[in-house]
C-alpha cells in the first residue's frame, strides 16, 4: 500500500511538473503599495476586479478587436469572442503579461502581426485553442513555458519555429491536421526543456522524428501510426508516460525489444492490431492492451528478465517487476488468468480480462 501511495504521489508530481515552475513565477506578487504606481484604467469592454488588479476579463463579449491592455495586467482573458487578428499596438504597454487566453476565437496566421507576441518578454502561458490557425505561430517570446494550440487546422511547422523556445515545457498540438511531412529532423530543435508533447488526433502514420531529449509525456493517440522504428526511444531516455491508443500498431511494427524501456512507467496501447503482448520493462507499472487481437498471454516471453537491483536489507517480493495494473479486455483471451502471470508480476493489483 505504501508503495502504491508513493507511486501515485510521484505520478501527480511528474504530471504537474510542467505547471509548477510556471505557476510559482506567475503568482509572484509585487508589494501592494506598488500598485499605487500603476494606472487602474479599465477598458470599457472588459471587467477589472478590484481585488485582482493584475487581471483583465474580456471573455464572452463578442469582441472583434483586442482592446488596449493596461501596463499593470499580468493575466488577460479574451476567450470565446470573435477576434480575428492579434495586432502589435494593443500590447505596446503590456510589458508584464504572463498569461493570455485567446481560446475560441477566429484567429488566423495572417491575422497575427509579426512581433505582436514576441514583444511580450515575460509571457509564460499562451492559449490559442479552437481558432483558425494553419501553422504554429512564429516568432514567439523566449520566455514562453506553455503553448496550447489544440483544435486548430495546423498542418505546418515552419523551420526554426521552436529554435528559441528553450523554456517551453508543454506543447499541445492535439486535434489538428498534422501529417508526417510536417516534421523535419530539426523541427523540435531548441526545445531543451520540453516535458509534455501532445499530438493526439492528427493524421500521423509514423512516429515524429528526433523528439526533445527531456520529453517525459508523449501522447499520440488517435493517429494512424503503423510502427515504431528500432531504437526510437534512445533519443528520449526520460519518457515515462506513452500513449498510443487508437492507432494501427501491429506486432511486425514494433521494435525487436518491444517496449523494454526502463523509463516507461505507464504504457497505453489500447485499440490497435496487436496479437501478442509486447516485451516490457521490469519498471513498467501500468499497461493498457485492451481492444487488440491478442489470443493468449505468453508469460515466458513478456516476463521481464532484466533484474532490478535488490538492496541487501529488503525482501525480493518488493523488488520484482513493478507491474500493478494490466488491462486485456476486448481481446480474444479467455479466462482464467494464467497462474504464472501472477507469479511473475507479484505486485499486480488489478487485471482486467
Amino acid at each position: 500500500m505504501a508503495t502504491t501511495i508513493c507511486f501515485i504521489i510521484w505520478v501527480l508530481f511528474i504530471t504537474d511538473t510542467v505547471w509548477t515552475r510556471s505557476v510559482r513565477q506567475v503568482y509572484e506578487a509585487n508589494d501592494p503599495e506598488d500598485w499605487m504606481m500603476h494606472d487602474f484604467h479599465c477598458p470599457r469592454e472588459c471587467f477589472c476586479p478590484p481585488s485582482f488588479p493584475t487581471a483583465l476579463y474580456c471573455e464572452n463579449r463578442a469582441l472583434k478587436v483586442i482592446p488596449a491592455i493596461p501596463s499593470r495586467i499580468w493575466y488577460l482573458y479574451l476567450e470565446n469572442n470573435l477576434i480575428e487578428t492579434i495586432p502589435e499596438k494593443p500590447f505596446e504597454n503590456a510589458t508584464q503579461l504572463r498569461w493570455i487566453n485567446l481560446n475560441k476565437n477566429k484567429i488566423t496566421n495572417y491575422g497575427i502581426e509579426k512581433g505582436a507576441l514576441s514583444q511580450l518578454k515575460k509571457l509564460l502561458f499562451l492559449f490559442l485553442e479552437d481558432n483558425e490557425l494553419e501553422e504554429v505561430p512564429s516568432p514567439l517570446p523566449r520566455s514562453l513555458e506553455q503553448l496550447q494550440l489544440a483544435r486548430n487546422k495546423v498542418s505546418r511547422i515552419p523551420q526554426g519555429t521552436f529554435s528559441n523556445l528553450e523554456n517551453l515545457t508543454l506543447l499541445d498540438l492535439q486535434h489538428n491536421k498534422l501529417l508526417d511531412n510536417a516534421f523535419q529532423r530539426d523541427t523540435f530543435k531548441g526545445l531543451k526543456n520540453l516535458m509534455q508533447l501532445n499530438m493526439a488526433k492528427n493524421s500521423l502514420r509514423n512516429m515524429p522524428p528526433r523528439l526533445p531529449a527531456n520529453t517525459m509525456q508523449l501522447f499520440l493517440d488517435n493517429n494512424s501510426i503503423e510502427g515504431i522504428p528500432e531504437n526510437y526511444f534512445n533519443v528520449i531516455p526520460k519518457v515515462a508516460f506513452l500513449r498510443l491508443n487508437h492507432n494501427k500498431l501491429s506486432d511486425a511494427g514494433l521494435p525487436s525489444s518491444g517496449f523494454n524501456v526502463s523509463s516507461i512507467l505507464d504504457l497505453q496501447l489500447s485499440h490497435n492490431q496487436l496479437t501478442k503482448v509486447p516485451k516490457i520493462s521490469a519498471h513498467l507499472q501500468h499497461l493498457h492492451l485492451d481492444h487488440n487481437k491478442i489470443k493468449n498471454v505468453n508469460v515466458s516471453v513478456i516476463c521481464p528478465t532484466t533484474p532490478i537491483t535488490l538492496p541487501a536489507e529488503h525482501d525480493s517480493f518488493s523488488y520484482g517487476p513493478h507491474l500493478r495494473y494490466l488491462r486485456l479486455d476486448g481481446n480474444e483471451i479467455k479466462p482464467p488468468i494464467p497462474m504464472d502471470l501472477m507469479t511473475c508480476f507479484r505486485l499486480l493489483q488489478a487485471v482486467i480480462i
